[in-house]
């Protein structure tokens, strides 16, 4: 017997399986690959949306939010181009730096110009419609129609002009979007974004445009107005341009077979490349965008009272006998003053003049000394005389909320040496919530910081706050909710689009009023006071 033996020990116990290192290790790296390729395969998608498979995930994600419709004063700060601008500037592009700026527009358009490196181009110019054509599901934007029109001034530049728009202004549109018609693009009504540029194999080059107001749209000879809607999603599946090469020669074609006919009408020779000298009559209609009237916003005026209630205002009941008596010698006297009043709110209706004269008479034969009803009587006559400036009178309570919202500048106002203002308080743009939110409290509010021309007009224009660095990061890279609206009085000349503006303690603004929009953003109305 071994008395050496542990008690507890099996002679016959299953040996020990041995641990396979070689295929723990292929599972970490297998794993690690995976995170990598997950982590890398995000940015891929994130920054390049103009993909049409990046495009896809983000939306099943609910990532792309839908195009915004901007505001003239609101939108991404820019440079307006012209026909020979345009073409210069993407004619000397190599094709993989033309793709490196398409992609980058259609970026900047998906990602509603919140992450914009430079400024946006915009076109300007007169152009002319070679043909139009509705949208389908086959194109990148599904709903409207899209105008393929050549510029007037310079041959060597093509642009399709989209107009998005619900299917049920399609039938209007197709009436008044018709070859030959002029289209006005002007800096001061149109905001039409290139979101892509294509170079011909002629040597031209084609861009494509869309406006980013979608507003309304007119005709100067015609009748119908039809009102663009920014769309819901894209189609980018179906590539750049919209009007395939195929497509486009037959267009040309024909645009150049309708020259012949009519040059050959009128007795000259065409030559290729040049347009007929003689001018087709339908080029002389226009289409332009048109502002569309907003409600005005009525206050509630309290209806003027009658001369019956006046008069029971004017004497309330007393009691007593002896009040009663005094009450009739001193019932001519209000008798008389309230017309005044009357016939200043009533200027315009012809009832409220035989009214008065009416109670003028009645209290000449009541009153004993003449002296009274002669000082009754001429109150009639005197008070035409503050008739126009009487009923302007509520108005300035009612008016500076709506010149604020307009700022339309070019007013005069007293202003200041530096650092000689009026005392107030002093405050950066971090501290505007709490002044939205308490009010300006009857006292002066000025404003300081660093600030960015996104928009400049004749008297007026509007800043941006300079973002840091941290701010991008901790908001993603989203822009700015916060838009300052100067305006300066007469004579000063605001800055220019796109330059830096710095004002400390020494030069402030004064804030006039600070407002909050349904989405978030943030108008803070201030005006120059400064010195030149």
């Amino acid at each position: 017997m071994d008395y050496g033996a542990f008690p507890y020990e099996e002679p016959y116990a299953r040996p020990r399986r041995r641990i396979n290192y070689f295929a723990w290790t292929a599972a970490i790296l297998f794993l690690s690959g995976f995170a990598l390729t997950a982590w890398l395969g995000s940015f891929y998608i994130f920054d390049q949306p103009e993909r049409p498979d990046s495009y896809r995930i983000l939306q099943r994600l609910h990532k792309i939010d839908p195009s915004k419709r901007f505001e003239l004063t609101a939108a991404p700060a820019g440079e307006f181009l012209k026909a020979k601008d345009l073409y210069d500037r993407y004619v000397g592009m190599g094709a993989a730096e033309l793709a490196k700026t398409n992609a980058e527009l259609a970026r900047n358009y998906i990602r509603n110009y919140q992450q914009v490196r430079g400024l946006v181009p915009y076109v300007v110019g007169r152009y002319t419609i070679i043909a139009a054509r509705e949208l389908g599901p086959d194109d990148v934007f599904t709903s409207g129609m899209v105008a393929l029109t050549h510029a007037i001034d310079s041959g060597e530049l093509l642009m399709e002009h989209l107009y998005p728009a619900r299917p049920e202004v399609l039938p209007l549109m197709k009436q008044t979007l018709n070859p030959g018609l002029e289209v006005k693009l002007e800096r001061t009504h149109d905001l039409s974004a290139v979101i892509h540029a294509e170079r011909l194999a002629d040597g031209r080059i084609m861009v494509t445009a869309v406006p980013l107001l979608y507003g309304s749209y007119t005709v100067t000879r015609g009748l119908g107005t039809f009102r663009l809607e920014p769309p819901l999603s894209l189609n980018l599946a179906a590539g750049w341009p919209l009007f395939k090469a195929q497509e486009r020669a037959t267009v040309e074609q024909r645009e150049a077979d309708h020259r012949a006919k009519i040059a050959v009408a009128q007795g000259s020779v065409p030559i290729p490349g040049l347009s007929p000298s003689a001018t087709p009559s339908r080029a002389q209609n226009e289409l332009v965008r048109v502002e569309q009237a907003r409600p005005v916003e009525t206050s509630a005026l309290t209806p003027a009272p009658t001369h019956a209630e006046k008069l029971a205002k004017a004497t309330p009941a007393r009691k007593g006998g002896k009040l009663a008596k005094k009450q009739k010698l001193e019932s001519p006297t209000p008798v008389s003053t309230p017309p005044q009043p009357v016939v200043a709110q009533r200027s315009a209706a012809p009832t409220s003049t035989p009214f008065i004269v009416a109670s003028a008479q009645s209290v000449a034969p009541t009153v004993a000394p003449a002296p009274t009803v002669a000082n009754a009587q001429p109150t009639p006559i005197a008070s035409p005389t503050p008739v126009p400036v009487l009923p302007a009178q509520p108005v300035p309570a009612e008016t500076p909320g709506a010149a604020l919202a307009s700022n339309a500048g070019g007013g005069s106002w007293k202003t200041f040496p530096p650092g000689k203002m009026p005392l107030g308080r002093l405050i950066g743009t971090g501290d505007l919530r709490d002044v939205l939110e308490h009010g300006l409290a009857g006292e002066r509010v000025y404003l300081k910081g660093q600030f960015v021309v996104n928009f400049s007009d004749a008297n007026r224009a509007v800043l941006r706050p300079r973002t840091k660095l941290t701010d991008k990061v901790l908001h993603f890279g989203g822009g700015s909710s916060t838009r300052i609206i100067v305006e300066y009085p007469s004579g000063y000349t605001p800055p220019q689009q796109g330059a830096g503006v710095s004002r400390d303690e020494m030069r402030p603004y004064e804030i006039t009023e600070v407002r909050k929009q349904e989405d978030g953003q943030l108008n803070v109305f201030v005006r120059e006071i400064m010195q030149p």
